[in-house]
């Protein structure tokens, strides 16, 4: 049984960064899903994949790990490069390509 923590992405769907500033714990897969035969939905026996802690900071995650014997695995979180743009920017001169409706 191993955990993942890491910190986990923003929504594609939203601006808001909410749900990415803690840790998240959670396990791999022991066995593999299956596709039930009668109706073809997907399955699986291991019920740890449905467990998900968050934590404040990285330090309480991995001493929960710790305390419970649980081997685990830390993902360092890949910061955004954000680059600032105004309106503005959409009529300049110094645009690479002329402005046209």
């Amino acid at each position: 049984m191993t955990a993942r923590i890491f910190k986990p992405a923003k929504n594609a769907m939203q601006s808001g960064k909410g749900k990415t500033r803690e840790w998240q714990l959670d396990y791999e897969p022991e066995q593999p899903r299956a596709v039930e035969p009668l109706m073809g939905w997907t399955s699986s026996a291991d019920m740890k994949q449905q467990i998900t802690l968050r934590f404040a900071t990285k330090e309480e995650a991995i001493a929960y790990c710790e305390r419970k014997g649980i081997a685990y695995e830390v993902i360092e979180p890949k910061e955004s490069i954000r680059r600032p743009v105004a309106y503005a920017d959409n009529f300049s001169f110094r645009r690479g390509e002329p402005w046209t409706h």
